[in-house]
């Protein structure tokens, strides 16, 4: 029997085949996710306890899962965030936790303008009466000469950026950290929270889910957006506190909403599945041919690495080895 890896992305068995078959070159036996969804708690320990590496989606990776995970060296993520992962139990551990930047953000990029122009225009409420035998106008407004206010300004957010630029669109942003070079180069301008809030016709979300962004959105910050304002979140979905959402778009106070992301996937039970002024789409900002396979190749390179015993070149924990790690990213920072 050789070193286990477990590789539990449903995607990378059909996109990154040639990637499998280099693993199994080099000795490793690989355990796929047998169920094509997202694995649970249980099944993750069930399936873990042999392994050395893991290539991991979004599945859960807490502090049960890890002491279920003996000889664990190595967590390669299959994306960006990393808020599925107990990053402090994987340092406890030594286990080297990595990433991909820059494997899927101009994928996800694209999905947010498409979901801007979909709110704005209300393709998919048509698209859906039409289908119901109703017909109707729906009056939306213009991309062009309006704000797109970018809450998160790293490579995703810059691509988006650039993207809307393409459509007239004025471009604010906030960030913790301000990049005032990029923001010149491309006509930007970084904004207090509050401010940016207030300004934007459209404010979109590229910024880690953490315990500091954990429902940045909520009441507060909603009433102080305009009423005539769409809001897109393709990052993750604690960032807003989606009962609040609701209630907005429901009674007025906001004009509309684009979700890639919940706090609870799938949103089985969420109301806003019951609005149509809400668009929804299945936390797929990353799954374009080309972003899957830069994912798979960047995941497994990592991965290889660090078994290896060589520098990972995007390791997000580098407190795991005195080495001179380049650090990925825990979020649309490094996307």
């Amino acid at each position: 029997m050789g070193r286990e890896i477990l590789i539990t992305p449903r995607t990378f068995r059909l996109a990154n085949a040639e990637q499998a078959g280099h693993l199994e070159e080099l000795g490793y036996k690989l355990i796929f996710n047998p169920y094509g969804r997202l694995l649970t708690e249980e099944e993750m320990i069930n399936l873990i306890g042999g392994v050395e590496g893991i290539i991991v989606g979004l599945d859960p990776l807490g502090i049960k899962v890890l002491e279920s995970a003996p000889n664990l060296k190595v967590i390669s993520k299959y994306g960006v965030g990393v808020d599925n992962i107990d990053m402090a139990e994987a340092s406890r551990r030594k286990i080297i936790v990595t990433n991909t930047p820059g494997t899927n953000s101009l994928a996800v990029a694209e999905l947010t303008m498409g979901l801007i122009l979909n709110v704005a225009r209300h393709i998919c409420c048509s698209d859906r009466k039409i289908r119901e035998g109703q017909w109707g106008k729906y009056q939306g407004f213009e991309l062009k000469g309006k704000s797109l206010g970018l809450i998160g300004s790293g490579q995703i957010g810059k691509e988006v950026a650039l993207l809307a630029k393409g459509f007239g669109m004025k471009i604010i942003c906030y960030d913790l950290k301000p990049d005032q070079e990029w923001a010149r180069k491309v006509g930007a301008t970084y904004l207090k929270f509050e401010q940016l809030l207030a300004a934007a016709d459209v404010i979109s979300l590229h910024l880690p889910l953490g315990d500091d962004t954990y429902h940045l959105l909520s009441r507060e910050e909603l009433n102080i957006m305009k009423p005539t304002a769409i809001l897109i979140n393709t990052a993750r979905g604690g960032i807003i506190d989606e009962e609040v959402l609701y209630l907005a778009l429901k009674e007025g106070r906001l004009a509309g909403a684009a979700l890639d992301v919940y706090e609870q996937e799938p949103p089985a039970d969420s109301p806003l599945r019951s609005l149509d002024n809400v668009v929804m789409t299945s936390h797929m900002g990353a799954h374009t041919r080309e972003a899957i396979g830069a994912m798979g190749r960047l995941a497994v390179e990592n991965l290889i690495a660090g078994l290896a015993g060589r520098r990972p070149e995007f390791t997000v924990n580098v407190e795991t080895s005195g080495l001179d790690y380049k650090v990925g990213g825990r979020g649309d920072r490094n996307a």
